[in-house]
């Protein structure tokens, strides 16, 4: 038997964190047999205003609260500590340095992500390092993800799954909206997430 782990990493500002990110880790954990699923917070994320994103250690906090009662789920809060922007490819090495360096990385990310990863910053590297899987919901028309999937792996020889998770249709953006306008998030996210949101008075 085998040494090596499985590991999933997912990545996200989680601002906050809903069913949706956990229903995806869970998901994808299962079907692939994953031995654990390290969630990571964004810190700085390139792509965003971080003058929009909830404080980090708010954010990590309500992680915490949400995934308690996983044993499967864990944190990785390498990219917290960086004041600086961060980037996957950096966050992978940290990973291999930090936890494992022989694991077998899955790196989860919404499938609107890889339309656009040659932006991202050494992304031939990370083909090599690490297998995406690619999550959308159902019923969205995938025939732009799917031909960009054999784009990648003709290519670039990228290892890429693609699944399709339902609870997706759940977004952060929306949670916000729905806090500012006065409407129910019940049911959206964990109740102690919610709980969470309601004492420290966020997103009003």
């Amino acid at each position: 038997m085998s040494d090596t782990k499985k590991i999933g990493l997912m990545g996200g500002t989680f601002d906050p964190i809903h069913y949706g990110h956990l229903v995806l880790a869970e998901q994808v954990r299962s079907n692939l047999d994953l031995d654990a699923i390290y969630f990571v917070p964004s810190g700085r994320p390139p792509h965003k205003d971080g003058n929009k994103i909830t404080d980090k250690n708010l954010r990590l906090a309500m992680v915490k609260l949400a995934i308690a009662d996983n044993e499967y789920f864990k944190i990785f809060d390498y990219e917290l500590k960086k004041e600086e922007k961060t980037f996957t490819v950096d966050t992978v090495k940290a990973f291999k340095d930090m936890i494992d360096s022989k694991a077998v990385l899955y790196f989860i990310t919404g499938a609107d992500q890889l339309m656009k990863i040659e932006s991202w910053k050494e992304y031939e590297k990370l083909f090599e390092e690490i297998i995406f899987v690619g999550a959308s919901r159902p019923g969205n028309d995938d025939v732009q993800l799917i031909q960009q999937i054999h784009y990648l792996k003709d290519n670039y020889h990228a290892r890429i799954l693609h699944v399709e998770v339902p609870a997706l249709a759940i977004s952060s953006t929306d949670i916000r909206n729905r806090i500012r306008e006065g409407n129910s998030i019940k049911y959206l996210l964990p109740d102690r997430v919610e709980q969470f949101i309601i004492e420290n008075k966020l997103y009003k």
